[in-house]
Order: structure tokens, then sequence, then C-alpha cells
């Protein structure tokens, strides 16, 4: 566009406009996305722990149905897939003769789906403990 004397006006931004503001935009986008990367890995575990907390649960309330009708049997297992992706182990110390038994169940996530918990795979321990009627 031409001013009354004959000059022109330049009008629009430059490339080097344009490169610093994408810049500045990026340095402050990307930890935003970071923190929403953590976030979203942080609902996962807590997801899976929770589950597994149910799962827990829930097994050692049958477990104590069981000891109700049959005391003296012996409740510890290993590898109990109790859910999609969820393996139980059940830990039993009970002695013959003895009126209280604790039961240890520990549930949690396998990620890697090899039928086992890693110390990294996350996990939940219940105890409880059963006496005889």
């Amino acid at each position: 566009m031409a001013t009354p004397s004959g000059r022109l006006i330049a009008k629009g931004i430059t490339i080097a406009e344009v490169v610093v503001a994408s810049a500045i935009m990026l340095a402050a986008i990307l930890p935003i996305l970071h923190a929403l990367t953590r976030a979203q890995a942080t609902a996962r575990l807590i997801e899976w722990k929770t589950h597994s907390l149910v799962l827990a649960q829930g097994r050692l309330e049958q477990i104590k149905a069981s000891a109700a009708a049959d005391y003296d049997q012996s409740f510890s297992q290993s590898g109990l897939v109790l859910d999609e992706g969820y393996v139980c182990t059940v830990v039993d110390t009970y002695g013959p003769g003895a009126d209280i038994r604790t039961i240890t169940v520990s549930v949690g996530y396998d990620r890697d789906a090899d039928g086992s918990l890693d110390p990294d795979e996350p996990l939940v321990t219940l105890t409880g403990q059963i006496a005889r009627r």
C-alpha cells in the first residue's frame, strides 16, 4: 500500500517474528504437556491399586466364609488370576491345632502378563486373622 508521498508501508509479520512467537508458545506448552502425561500415568496407577484393593478385599472375604465352613483347610495359593491382568497370592500361616490363623492376600496388576508380580508392579497387601469357631 502506498502513502500519499509514494512510500510503501509494509503490512504483516516477518518470518523472524513467526519463529520467535512459535518458540515462546513451545516453551509455554511443553511443561503443560509434561504435567498432563504425568497426571495420566498417576491416574492409571491409582486405578490399578484401587481395583487391586477391591479384589483383595473380596478374596479375603471369600476365605473367611470358607473358613467358617471348613477351618482346617489350607488357603495358600500363588499366581491365582482374579481378573484380567490381576494376580493374587494368598499366604496362610496356620499351624495344626491353632485357634487363630493369619491370612495375607496380595493382589497386583501384572503389567508384563507373565503370571507373576514383579517388584515394580502395583501391589496391595491385606492381612486378616481368622479364629476357630
